[in-house]
């Protein structure tokens, strides 16, 4: 049973109004935050315009002429305009289960996506620059956008859009003509190349002419020189051998690794659209798109007066390139929030090149704030930085010096899950839109609204089923269910599909770590109130399929995150 398309159909009979749809009337049922306000509520005010009557009365009306036949409420009442709807706790509880009994290890799961492609862009780290924190914000929050679109059915192209080209890379080949005989690069390369890049930088912002002769640098790259060729490859090869090892450690994978690089080619074809759109104007030498009939005051750049490119043409020959290649119906770019006026040029700019109305719907910047430190932001070009390795090799540690005193066989293996898993969860927590202040300390504890307790309630969950040697079969009486912390676990269980498919639409992962977070205190209350392992044989049943759905959508929301679940803790 649907409960909110019943009590769609119960509103809308009662109303007797044909001109409002049941369909509409159901996109406004929602589940209040507050439980004391019922199960499901109708904000009335949602039909005040149509009906011409005040939310008070609507609601009142409804009252007065509800009519539940199957007999699915125990409960209605009208508060200050709304209509809330209490469903009948065995019908809730039976509803509920026998919807996840239906999927079991793969609850949530559905197929809404088939035949739609999407792809997402995300981590994107800057060749010959280290993988810092800043870093890992992208790449978690798109490798769970990822798994969320995959997990819906939707066929997930995961790319990561290297940054391998642009004026950082003829600053570092500046660097290393001037003094790289200084640095020996068998050891520690990234570290080296990172205070070659912080030395030119400081040079570069004392001499205008050193810049000059940067961006001259730049343009011999991008015709072909050999010599910066050469290097460019180089420091390519260095950082990826680096950055690989972040990946792996993190168990994320990409579809495609096609960089800046990759778009050079492709380029010109982007000027030669635009050029004969008749959009592009000559200012100062360079070539610009004037977006202000669009509402943004700043042109957009597309070639500078020295003939190169800049990240702004290249984006827009990948839009172009991944348009044909994957007929995207979205193409997400998880990007930080001060990226947010370029992607609203490139995504203006793209309307002259002659996409279709699909593939420019889909354009989405998925933006997220900054990652800070406690003494203020971070930046590469000052050297004021926290290294990925460096705190996920810390947060294992911590959670290995937890863990030292348990009878756990493989500690090394529990710790790294916890971990990482810890530093994962703690980017993930809140709204992507808010700054964090990153504080390992916090993330790895296993107390509080963190990774390590979703993940501990988890392995209970699992140890309560093989004390009791349970395996999960489907002959329940969910009637034993009656008790306040079974239903509130019960009620937690079936919001999971939903609270999966509002994390697509709002591309928030953040929706999915509360979720969990909500669950895990949920069964911690139901395992503090009762006795799972009984003398009554049905009711054990019950309170142990309930523990083994608990564990099944904990792993699953974890997973979903891109967080593993260790066997114990």
């Amino acid at each position: 049973m649907n409960f909110k398309e019943e009590l769609a159909k119960l509103i809308w009979n009662a109303i007797n109004n044909e001109s409002i749809s049941i369909e509409t009337i159901k996109q406004f049922i929602e589940v209040p935050k507050e439980k004391q306000n019922g199960d499901f509520a109708f904000p009335c005010f949602r039909l005040a315009k149509e009906l011409k009557k005040s939310p008070i009365d609507i609601a009142n009306i409804i009252k007065d002429n509800i009519k539940d036949e199957k007999q699915i409420l125990s409960k209605v009442e009208v508060v200050n305009g709304f209509f809330n709807f209490y469903i009948s706790q065995k019908e809730l509880v039976k509803e509920a289960m026998e919807k996840f009994d239906l999927q079991k290890e793969d609850y949530g799961k559905s197929n809404m996506g088939n035949g739609k492609n999407i792809v997402v862009e995300f981590s994107s780290p800057n060749i010959a620059k280290p993988f810092h924190i800043g870093h890992l914000k992208t790449t978690i929050i798109g490798n769970s956008l990822y798994k969320i679109y995959d997990y819906l059915g939707f066929n997930t192209t995961r790319i990561n859009h290297l940054g391998d080209y642009g004026t950082q890379f003829a600053k570092l080949i500046e660097a290393y003509k001037r003094f790289g005989n200084e640095y020996d690069l068998t050891e520690n390369p990234i570290d080296k190349l990172t205070q070659m890049y912080v030395r030119i930088n400081a040079m570069c912002e004392e001499d205008e002419e050193i810049l000059e002769e940067c961006r001259a640098t730049f343009k011999k790259l991008e015709d072909g020189d050999e010599y910066c060729q050469n290097l460019w490859q180089k420091f390519k090869d260095l950082s990826m051998q680096e950055f690989n090892k972040i990946y792996e450690l993190i168990n994320v994978e990409f579809d495609s690794m096609n960089g800046e690089s990759f778009y050079s080619d492709k380029m010109q074809e982007v000027i030669d659209i635009l050029e004969a759109s008749g959009k592009l104007q000559e200012s100062r030498g360079a070539k610009i798109i004037d977006l202000e009939d669009q509402g943004i005051s700043t042109p957009c750049i597309i070639q500078k007066a020295n003939g190169s490119t800049i990240y702004a043409t290249r984006d827009l020959a990948a839009i172009l390139y991944r348009a044909r290649t994957y007929d995207f119906d979205k193409c997400l770019y998880v990007v930080g929030g001060e990226q947010s006026l370029h992607f609203k040029q490139v995504f203006a700019v793209s309307k002259y090149l002659g996409l279709s109305e699909k593939h420019l719907n889909g354009l989405e910047h998925v933006s997220y704030g900054l990652i800070k430190l406690p003494e203020g932001k971070m930046s590469t070009r000052k050297g004021n930085f926290i290294k990925v390795e460096d705190i996920l090799n810390e947060a294992i540690e911590k959670v290995l010096e937890i863990i030292k005193d348990k009878d756990i066989n493989d500690k090394e293996d529990v710790a790294k899950k916890v971990g990482i898993g810890a530093v994962i969860f703690d980017d993930l927590k809140d709204t992507r839109s808010k700054e964090q202040v990153f504080d390992i300390s916090v993330a790895t504890s296993f107390n509080g609204e963190t990774g390590p307790y979703v993940q501990y309630t988890t392995v209970r969950c699992n140890s309560v089923m093989e004390k009791a040697n349970y395996t999960p079969n489907s002959n329940i009486n969910y009637d034993k269910l009656t008790d306040e912390a079974s239903i509130n676990v019960v009620k937690e269980i079936s919001r999971f599909p939903e609270v999966i498919v509002s994390a697509m639409k709002k591309s928030e992962p953040s929706f999915i770590s509360r979720y969990v977070i909500s669950l895990a205190k949920a069964y911690s209350n139901f395992y503090n109130q009762n006795k799972v392992i009984c003398d009554d044989k049905e009711l054990q049943d019950a309170r142990l399929y309930l523990t083994y759905a608990v564990k099944v959508t904990l792993t699953n929301g974890l997973k979903l995150l891109g967080i593993e679940v260790p066997s114990k803790m």
